[in-house]
């Protein structure tokens, strides 16, 4: 399984390579990723497989993955119509459309996301990968970024099933605590379910998700809306895959939960009524695509009440018709677009005459058409005898409830055998009043901008942007690789219908995780039955109901309302509420906003800890008279900030503030964060000096802020309640302190003596990757912000420039281009004499940081101030010289070697960020020890150095170039006048 995984996750990787080598042909090759994953799954079929990777066992984040007759059935039906859709991708698109290699990439990446998640045992990686679907269908949803329908189509589909998605989570966490087990596993192999509100409460949220995912009523009108996709996209994610994960995930559950009081109440009412709300509205719309889109929030409906009733006899019924869904589903999307390339038009008032045109074509419709209605011998009766029997015979419900139940799925099954022959009748029905495409025209078809159909809007027909218009008005003939996927489909259809029992042996071992014992089978002749009556009930209820389709569409009767217009109403909704919340607490008054941030800070937790605390506190005011000496300066120099005026005078006391708290960590015996805190403060005090060049030295009267006694006391208050906190915190603990094992814990399992940086790089190594990543996210938003557009690329070299002369000779490159009143010989001699030794230490600081005071960022930082003396010396074309890289690489591939060091570990079978220790004597260098973790703390060091030189481009090279053209235009409009 886990191979799987990773080979459709390299396929994505590399899609748009092979996009760009192959063209569309590419996807026949992308194809056999798959397909090969289909051939393990059918080898392995009817095995229990396990698969187990410790990530983070203490919060129960592992990778535990589970393939057993469930899985089995949805992953065949994930890998194996994946396989087919891409090889219908190969004739669908045109080796110029946009973004192709794009495209192909998010659909492999889709089926992998897809797989995880039918194959996840623990349900935290459930989640993941539930949402990874989620953002692939927005990005796959929203392919055709330049028309607005397909862009509000993928925010919606967005929102509503991440909305579902994170209600989901929240009840997969309670389902998780009140089981003592995240995994899947354990939660069936209970004898008694877990009980309680709290359970109750998690089943309703973990409901949420399953249904807006899978588009029931009321989260139903995404899916329509998603029809602005290409129609691979709606074939695929829409019809065969990630609709069905909320099915897959009610039908995992349903052997535990299935009595829980709220269980029935939900499922079995919303699937009812979203088979008979959307069936009823496919038989309104008049885009072939919605037709099937309506369709499929109809049977989904199905799919939940079947595999949500609770018996073995409904989950054999509904896994059944879960297949044939799939198969005849998918098929007939396949069989629109076929339709849209060689007429033109999806509109079923516009076809006409197609059926003797493309007999093939309309054979496959055919056979797909007639499983959704549920005729023999193909499976979609199978299942849907299976299914009706199932219902009448549930002693789960009372009778009253069987039987109103048995009478809407009826009733929606009526619906499903109307519009299933509305598509076949508008597809390819002659219609006399209908002009009559021309035979073999030329194949000479154009994407459009904007192909909307009657009844504009998702919960009201959709206004759908994916189509195409043949320039010439004709039908052209498909080729046989085009009708390829969709052939294997519908003929699979067929066979499993005839091949009943074999299909019975193959689905059946689901229904065997139910308690109850198996009494029902798949067949296609069970005899004169009341499910056989009910089915001859539904056939002519059904073909009723086609021949009133025109009295559905009156257009003066009112509509079933609109939830599209409901899901614009409560954006609306949470736009106002956001403004008037914004305009109460956010008045634009910065003093106001920090004033109420600091209250809080002081009032809450003060009083909580005069009603709560039992602990008393007992302080010493220092351990030596020099922490005094140094509190006192630290002290004075904070009470001078606040009253210079000088700007740089004000940066400089903060500074002593910061050089007086890294003295404290050296007599604390931690010099290691003496280091880091004088190369920070150090490196602060530069950004600072570069900002303050474009303002005044000194604040300007009318600016400067008058002593104000409130702000004075609530800074006293602010201090006093940091600090008592602080004492009580301590005072509070009643444990061993953890600090006394550090250093023991690094050496064992880190390899490394210097306890800091072995909790830096091993032992919290997560933090310090979600640490440098906001590093990045912070150089990255600096830039934007100085640059406006883009970064500036990496600095102007020496010879860049046109006053360069070569000939003139310099202690640095750039020197000679510094201008004569701010040039400093002695400050370029100097750098020149220092930079190598600052790199050499830098290097040093980065190599001994295991087991010595240094490390990645304290390397980095003496890297960068090695970087930001070149600048000051030698200008902006310095920067060019010492380091001729743009910042953003240095920053990308830092992250990328962190995070590469992180996923590598998994490959040798340990925990992300495991720290090997490899130990080899070599000679003249002796004995050596090399842990890998040496790689992360590298990323460190690139992003602190990319991060050092961002920050020089942009507050010191970026602001001197816009400083001297400012000097320019003033020169020239002063010699204008």
């Amino acid at each position: 399984m886990l191979a799987i995984l990773l080979a459709l996750a390299a396929a994505a990787l590399v899609a748009p390579l092979w996009v760009r080598a192959l063209g569309r042909n590419a996807f026949y090759v992308l194809a056999l990723v798959p397909l090969g994953g289909l051939i393990w799954v059918i080898a392995n079929w009817g095995s229990t497989q396990r698969v187990r990777l410790e990530w983070a066992p203490s919060i129960e984040m592992n990778i535990d993955l589970r393939f057993d007759s469930l899985a089995a059935i949805m992953s065949a039906l994930v890998l194996g119509i994946g396989a087919l859709i891409l090889c219908y991708c190969a004739r669908y698109f045109e080796d110029d459309e946009p973004r192709l290699g794009v495209f192909a990439a998010e659909m492999v990446g889709f089926a992998g996301a897809m797989f995880g998640l039918v194959t996840s045992d623990n349900m935290l990686l459930l989640f993941v990968f539930w949402e990874l679907t989620t953002v692939l269908s927005f990005l796959l949803v929203g392919h055709n970024a330049e028309q607005a329908n397909s862009r509000r189509a993928a925010i919606q589909a967005l929102l509503v099933t991440a909305a579902g998605g994170l209600a989901m989570l929240v009840g997969l966490i309670i389902l998780g605590e009140a089981n003592n087990s995240y995994l899947l596993s354990d939660l069936l192999a209970r004898a008694q379910p877990p009980n309680g509100l709290a359970v109750n409460v998690a089943v309703v949220l973990i409901l949420i998700g399953a249904l807006s995912k899978s588009a029931v009523v009321p989260l139903h009108f995404w899916l329509p809306g998603a029809m602005a996709a290409p129609t691979p996209v709606s074939a695929y994610l829409h019809a065969a895959a990630m609709v069905k994960a909320g099915v897959y995930l009610v039908a995992r559950l349903a052997p535990v939960f299935a009595e829980n009081p709220v269980w029935h109440p939900l499922v079995l009412t919303l699937g009812v009524v979203s088979m008979l709300l959307a069936g009823l509205r496919s038989l309104e719309v008049v885009d072939l695509k919605l037709v099937l889109a309506f369709g499929t929030v109809s049977q989904l409906g199905f799919l939940i009440v079947l595999v949500g009733l609770g018996t073995p006899d409904a989950a054999l019924a509904g896994v059944a018709m879960i297949v044939a869904h799939a198969l005849f589903k998918a098929c007939l999307f396949m069989v629109v677009g076929v339709i849209d390339h060689g007429a033109g038009t999806r509109d079923l008032r516009k076809l006409s005459g197609l059926g003797r045109r493309a007999p093939v074509l309309c054979g496959i419709a055919m056979l797909a058409s007639l499983s959704m209605a549920g005729i023999p011998p193909l499976v979609g009766f199978v299942g849907k005898e299976s299914a009706l029997g199932a219902i009448l015979e549930a002693d789960t419900l009372a009778a009253p409830a069987r039987v109103a139940l048995a009478a809407g799925v009826v009733l929606g099954s009526m619906l499903t055998v109307g519009y299933s022959i509305r598509f076949v009748w508008g597809a390819f029905a002659d219609k006399p009043q209908v002009a009559r495409p021309t035979a073999h025209g030329a194949h000479r078809v154009r994407r459009v901008a904007d192909y909307a159909t009657e009844n504009a809007g998702p919960a009201a027909g959709s206004g759908v942007t994916e189509g195409h218009v043949r320039e010439d008005g004709g039908w052209h003939a498909p080729g046989a690789l085009f009708l390829a996927a969709p052939a294997i489909l519908a003929v699979a259809s067929l066979v499993a219908g005839l091949g009943a029992p074999w299909t019975d042996r193959l689905l059946s071992p689901y229904a065997g995780t139910f308690s109850e014992e198996l009494l029902s089978y798949l067949s296609l002749w069970h005899g004169f039955t009341v499910p056989l009556a009910l089915t001859v009930l539904v056939i002519a209820g059904g073909i009723a109901l086609f021949r009133l389709r025109d009295r559905l569409r009156d257009p003066t009767r009112p509509r079933l309302g609109n939830a599209d217009r409901a899901y614009d109403a409560a954006l609306r909704g949470m736009d106002q509420l956001s403004l008037r919340m914004t305009g109460a607490v956010q008045r634009g008054s910065l003093p106001l906003s920090q004033a109420t941030i600091l209250g809080t800070l002081i009032i809450l937790p003060s009083v909580l800890l005069a009603l709560g605390t039992r602990t008393g506190v007992e302080l010493r005011l220092w351990d030596s008279p020099l922490q005094a000496v140094l509190g006192g300066i630290m002290v004075a120099m904070a009470l001078g900030a606040t009253v210079l005026r000088n700007r740089l005078a004000s940066v400089l006391v903060v500074g002593v503030t910061g050089y007086g708290c890294g003295v404290i960590f050296a007599l604390h015996g931690a010099p290691d964060l003496a280091l880091t805190q004088f190369l920070v403060e150090t490196l602060t005090l530069v950004i600072f000096v570069l900002v303050l060049r474009a303002f005044p030295a000194e604040i300007e009267a009318g600016r400067a802020t008058p002593f104000k006694a409130r702000r004075a006391v609530l800074a006293a208050l602010v201090g006093a309640t940091v600090t008592v906190l602080g004492a009580f915190a301590v005072a509070a603990r009643t444990a061993e302190p953890i600090w006394q094992r550090i250093p023991d814990a690094a050496y064992q399992f880190g390899g490394g003596k210097n306890a800091v940086n072995v909790l830096l790089v091993d032992i919290r190594a997560w933090d310090t990757l979600g640490e440098i990543s906001v590093l990045v996210v912070a150089a990255t938003g600096v830039a934007s912000l100085v640059f406006r557009s883009r970064r500036f690329g990496s600095a102007p070299r020496a010879a860049d420039s046109p006053n360069y002369d070569p000939d003139l000779v310099s202690w640095l490159p750039a020197g000679r281009l510094v201008d004569r009143a701010d040039r400093s010989m002695v400050m370029q001699i100097t750098t020149r004499l220092v930079f190598p030794t600052i790199m050499v230490l830098s290097v040093y600081f980065f190599f001994s940081g295991h087991n010595a005071p240094g490390g990645g960022f304290a390397g980095g930082l003496t890297a960068g101030l090695a970087l930001t003396l070149r600048y000051l010396a030698g200008g902006r074309y310095e920067l060019g010289e010492a380091l001729p890289v743009d910042a953003g690489h240095l920053l990308g591939a830092g992250l990328t070697l962190s995070a590469g060091t992180a996923v590598t570990s998994l490959f040798f079978g340990a925990p992300p960020l495991s720290s090997a220790i490899f130990e080899v004597t070599l000679p003249v260098l002796g004995h050596l020890k090399l842990v890998t973790a040496l790689f992360f703390d590298l990323g460190v060091y690139l992003i602190v150095v990319g991060l050092v030189l961002d920050v020089l481009r942009s507050l010191g090279a970026r602001l001197d170039s816009e400083l001297a053209s400012n000097e320019t235009t003033s020169v020239s409009g002063g010699s204008a006048r």
